[in-house]
C-alpha cells in the first residue's frame, strides 16, 4: 500500500507540473504576442513622418491612406517641433512687412541724419499708397534727413498709417527750399490717414525765425483730407507753423507735443483753416505764436485738455484781412491751462472784413501769469499802421465760463466795431487777479460790447452793456455765412 500510495503521489505530481507549465507558457506567449506586420508598418510610417518634420497629421494621414479602411485619426495637439529638440535651425517666421508694412529702410533710407532720404520716403509711400490698409514705417533710433515732400492722393487706397517712431529732420541748406514753397511735409487729398508713434519731427527752424520774409510754412500740413488723426508724436522747432489743417474734415489730434521757444517767430502750434469736425485734446504746446489758431471756414471745433505756454494763447482769427469774408461757428474751448502767454482766449478780426463769428464757448480756463486773459479785438493789426474801415466781421453768441487765475497787464479787453458791435456776450464765474498789485495798471476795457453778466466777476466788468445794440444793422447777402 505504501508503494501504491507513493506511485499515485508521483503520478499526481507529474500531472500538476505539466498543467502549471502550460499555463506558464501560455502566459509568456500572451505577453510576447507581436503586433500584426501591417500595423507595425503604419506606426513606423507615422513615426518616420514626424521625424522628418511633416507633422503628425501628415504621417498619420499617409498611413490611413495606405490601409484604405481606417478613418484618419484626429489631429494631435501642438507640440514642440523636432528641430527645437535637436537644436537644428528653425526657419524665421514670415516678416510682418509682407502684410502691408513698408519700412523706409527697405527702400534705401540710411537714417544717419546726413544722407538725403527723401527718395526712399517717396518710394515707401508709393508702395503703401497702392496697397491700402497699409503702414509706412519710420523706425526708431534713426534720424532721417528729408527735404520738402508731399505724400499725396487722390489715387491712394484708403486707411494708411504713417508710423513715426524715429526722427525726421529738416535740411537747413537753402538749395532744398524752392521760392514760394509753402510746406515741408505735406499729406494731401487722402481718406483715412493716421500719423502715429513716439517719433519726432525736428524742423531745425532757428535759421528762419529771424527772417520775416520766410515762406516755409508749416512743418506738417494736411490738405483736402478726410478722417485724419495725429497722435503720440512730437513736432519741434518748426520753421513757422508746426501743424496745419486746410480743407479737412473729421480730424483728431491728441497726445501730442509741440515745442518751440517763446521767441520763435510765427510758430503757431496748430492752425485750422476751412476745416470742420475737428477734435484736439490732451496736447502740450509751447511756441512763439498762437497755440491753436482757428481761421475762416472752420466749424464744429472741440478743443479740450490742452496745456499752452509760452505762446499767444488760443485764438480765433485774425479774420477779414484785406476786406475778405470770414465765417466761423460752433467752437468749444474747455479745460485749458495757459501759463506765461500773451493772451488767454482771444478773438481777433481786421477792419473791413465781413461774415460772422457765432456760437463760441470758452469754459474752465486756468490762466497763470497771462498778460491779458480775455480778448476781443476787432481792430487787429500786425503792422505799424492799418487803414480804418467801417465794415467788420460780426461777433455774437460768445460765452466765457469759469475762467480763473492771474494776469500781468489787463484782465479783460473787449474792443468791438462801431459799425457792428459785439452782441450776446456772456460772462459766468470769471475771477482774475493781478499777479502782484503793481501789475494792477489797467481796468477791464469794453467798447461797443453788449451782453450779460450771469454772476459777479473779479474784477467787476462794469463796462459791459446790457441787452442788444440799438444800431444792429441788417446783414446783406455778402455778410451772411
Amino acid at each position: 500500500m505504501r508503494c501504491f500510495g507513493l506511485l499515485l503521489f508521483l503520478v499526481l505530481f507529474l500531472l500538476c507540473s505539466n498543467f502549471d507549465g502550460c499555463e506558464g507558457k501560455r502566459g509568456r506567449h500572451w505577453k510576447q504576442r507581436k503586433t500584426p506586420p501591417s500595423l507595425v508598418r503604419k506606426k513606423e510610417r507615422a513615426k518616420n513622418g514626424s521625424r522628418h518634420g511633416h507633422g503628425g497629421g501628415g504621417g498619420l494621414g499617409g498611413g490611413g491612406g495606405g490601409s484604405g479602411h481606417l478613418s484618419p485619426p484626429p489631429a494631435p495637439s501642438p507640440s514642440p517641433s523636432p528641430s527645437a529638440k535637436t537644436g537644428s535651425p528653425v526657419p524665421a517666421p514670415a516678416s510682418p512687412k509682407s502684410a502691408g508694412v513698408f519700412d523706409v529702410l527697405d527702400f534705401g533710407a540710411k537714417g544717419d541724419g546726413v544722407t538725403d532720404d527723401t527718395k526712399a520716403f517717396e518710394a515707401a509711400w508709393a508702395a503703401a499708397c497702392k496697397a491700402g490698409d497699409s503702414v509706412m514705417a519710420v523706425p526708431a533710433e534713426f534720424e532721417f534727413l528729408v527735404g520738402p515732400i508731399s505724400f499725396s492722393g487722390p489715387y491712394c487706397q484708403p486707411n494708411i498709417v504713417f508710423q513715426l517712431d524715429g526722427m525726421i529732420i529738416a535740411p537747413t541748406n537753402a538749395k532744398y527750399w524752392a521760392s514760394g514753397l509753402l510746406w515741408w511735409i505735406e499729406f494731401t487729398k487722402l481718406k483715412g490717414i493716421a500719423i502715429r508713434g513716439s517719433g519726432v519731427i525736428e524742423g531745425r527752424g532757428s535759421v528762419w525765425w529771424t527772417d520775416t520774409d520766410s515762406d516755409v510754412d508749416p512743418a506738417l500740413r494736411f490738405y483736402g483730407s478726410y478722417n485724419v488723426s495725429v497722435t503720440g508724436i512730437t513736432i519741434q522747432n518748426s520753421q513757422q507753423c508746426h501743424l496745419k489743417f486746410d480743407n479737412c474734415e473729421a480730424v483728431q489730434v491728441y497726445n501730442i507735443t509741440i515745442a518751440s521757444p517763446g521767441n520763435s517767430l510765427n510758430t503757431d502750434g496748430i492752425h485750422l483753416q476751412n476745416s470742420r469736425d475737428v477734435m484736439i485734446h490732451h496736447a502740450n504746446m509751447s511756441c512763439g505764436d498762437d497755440c491753436v489758431s482757428i481761421q475762416t471756414g472752420c466749424s464744429n471745433i472741440n478743443i479740450h485738455s490742452v496745456d499752452c505756454g509760452p505762446g499767444h494763447g488760443i485764438s480765433i482769427g485774425g479774420l477779414g484781412r484785406d476786406n475778405s469774408k470770414a465765417c466761423v461757428s460752433n467752437i468749444t474751448v474747455r479745460d485749458i491751462n495757459l501759463h506765461g502767454t500773451m493772451t488767454g482766449v482771444r478773438i481777433k478780426t481786421w477792419q473791413g472784413g465781413s461774415g460772422s463769428v457765432e456760437g463760441i464757448r470758452f469754459s474752465n480756463i486756468r490762466v497763470s501769469e497771462v498778460q491779458t486773459p480775455i480778448v476781443i479785438d476787432q481792430f487787429y493789426c500786425d503792422r505799424s499802421s492799418c487803414k480804418n474801415h467801417t465794415s467788420a466781421v460780426a461777433l455774437s453768441g460768445i460765452a466765457y465760463e469759469n475762467i480763473k487765475g492771474t494776469y500781468t497787464v489787463k484782465p479783460v479787453h473787449f474792443a468791438c466795431s462801431d459799425a457792428s458791435p459785439c452782441s450776446d456776450i456772456s460772462l459766468t464765474r470769471v475771477e482774475l487777479q493781478p499777479l502782484q498789485e503793481r501789475y494792477h495798471m489797467y481796468e477791464p476795457f469794453c467798447w461797443q460790447t453788449f451782453g450779460e453778466l450771469f454772476t459777479p466777476t473779479v474784477p467787476p466788468i462794469a463796462c459791459l452793456q446790457n441787452g442788444k445794440p440799438a444800431s444792429n444793422r441788417i446783414l446783406s447777402d455778402h455778410d451772411l455765412c
